[in-house]
């Protein structure tokens, strides 16, 4: 966002006019005052991206005119001018708020200089501003953890309580869970939004090279140490450090993460100096730590350090209910990547999805997704599409698992996000073409065809079933 308008104030005509033409020469909008008090009426009575003032005027002078400012218009930049080249002068100038101080006589190259450092800074400040709405809004828990289920439900509530402070996390569950988003949503939902977010994976990393990467290291501190590196810690300092997979990290290692904890402080390698960092910790693993604590392959101390709070995440197939809307999810976030019109999953497909176990949890699930929308030319998903699943591991699935109900949960959860902009008495025929559409269209695929027996079988007249199929624009092929 750049600098419009300006405004000037000096009790020297000449210093007016220049500054006057010389802004209004690069297109800006420039209002003159001869003192303080008529600069005050026009920064009331106007809105000013930048504010130019001498430091005495009759009247108020800058300074107590930036005062004023700060007030009613804190969101006005302020530069003051001064004859007195004086370290006072300046010191005060800035400590009430002035965004630059500068000394008469003075080149209009200095004055460019500044517009053009503000626009840079409120350039950045409007980029960061954007981001930091961005990521809040990308990690808020609707949006991105996905699942209605009672066990994610607790999960919400916990990541809504603990979020806010800065307690120590500690998630657990199988692989593919999605340990690591739940660490960013506890971040981006905490005070520490807009600070680093750090992950590592402990168990990713060589023994040998996972302590300079927590902690870092001094220049000369090993062979190939050519210059000073920091460590995660430091990187993360003011925001929060994700140590994934912790289970695995050594002995060794684990005592100089419990000193952090206890004195948020590292030392780096090769170093001697104790650095203070203010760094949350969440950690995660796929491993029960209890029983590493009783085979002594895991601290004692660090566990109860790390686990004040323990969030669980249970495997995609102990939820089952959350499927078909992580399918639904799934498909329309691939087919958006790809740009494409958004897919169907049928009957068949959802049944086949929602009864597969998904040892790999719901990144398996995703990728399964993501796959069956490249390869799949057709508008629907069927089962055939996901043909790469191993079909000795699906097992019989209870109606319940996969009710009608949660199949149109599925579609109303797209369809009322835009609820205001819905007309009085849609909502009705909308969700019953959701539901009519998909049977009569199976129904039709099963009996081949044919009309008379897919009548039959809904327990409708053919005249309704023919009615239902011209309204509702299905296509009925006959073998």
């Amino acid at each position: 966002m750049q600098l419009k308008r300006i405004v000037v104030a000096d009790d020297e005509e000449s210093m007016r006019w220049v500054l006057s033409k010389a802004l209004k020469r690069k297109g800006f909008s420039v209002d003159l005052a001869r003192d303080g008090d008529e600069a005050l009426s026009l920064i009331n009575a106007n809105a000013y991206d930048l504010a130019i003032l001498d430091i005495k005027m009759p009247g108020l002078s800058g300074l107590d005119l930036l005062d004023r400012v700060r007030e009613t218009k804190n969101d006005l930049l302020v530069v003051i001018m001064t004859a007195e080249a004086s370290m006072k002068n300046a010191i005060e100038a800035m400590k009430r708020g002035a965004y630059d101080y500068i000394t008469k006589p003075f080149d209009l190259d200095v004055i460019d200089a500044i517009i053009e450092k503000i626009d840079k800074a409120r350039e950045m400040t409007s980029q960061v501003t954007m981001l930091k709405e961005e990521l809040k809004d990308r990690y808020q828990l609707e949006k991105t953890i996905i699942g209605n289920s009672p066990a994610m439900r607790d999960v919400y509530k916990t990541i809504g309580k603990v979020a806010p402070s800065d307690v120590t996390v500690l998630i657990q569950g199988e692989s593919g869970t999605g340990k690591e988003l739940i660490a960013r949503a506890i971040h981006f939902n905490s005070k520490r939004l807009g600070k680093p977010f750090i992950a590592l994976n402990c168990a990713a990393i060589p023994k040998e090279l996972l302590e300079s990467e927590l902690f870092g290291f001094e220049k000369g501190a090993f062979t190939g140490a050519v210059e000073r590196k920091l460590g995660k810690f430091e990187q993360a300092n003011g925001g929060t450090i994700f140590l994934d997979e912790i289970g695995d990290m050594p002995l060794d290692l684990q005592a100089k993460i419990l000193r952090v904890l206890q004195e948020k402080e590292v030392t780096r390698t090769g170093g001697n100096q104790s650095i203070t960092v203010d760094t949350r910790i969440v950690a995660a693993t796929n491993q029960d730590l209890e029983v590493k604590v009783r085979d002594r392959s895991f601290r004692e101390d660090l566990y109860y350090r790390l686990n004040v709070v323990p969030i669980h995440l249970v495997p995609l197939r102990e939820r089952r209910e959350d499927i078909p809307l992580l399918v639904d999810y799934f498909v329309k976030n691939s087919s958006a990547e790809l740009e494409i019109p958004v897919k169907q999953c049928s009957l068949d497909a959802m049944r086949l999805l929602t009864n597969y176990p998904w040892p790999g949890n719901v990144r398996e699930l995703e990728n399964t997704i993501k796959r069956a929308v490249i390869l799949s030319s057709d508008p629907f998903l069927t089962a055939a599409d996901f043909s790469s699943l191993p079909t000795q591991k699906v097992g019989n699935l209870r109606n319940e698992e996969l009710s009608l109900e949660a199949l149109v949960e599925i579609k109303l959860r797209s369809s009322l996000d835009n609820l205001d902009k819905m007309e009085t008495g849609d909502l009705h025929g909308m969700v019953l073409a959701q539901v009519e559409r998909p049977l009569i269209r199976f129904v039709l695929e099963k009996t081949r065809g044919n009309q008379v027996k897919a009548a039959d079988v809904l327990g409708i007249n053919r005249n309704t079933l023919r009615k239902k199929i011209q309204e509702l624009g299905i296509e009925v092929r006959k073998d």
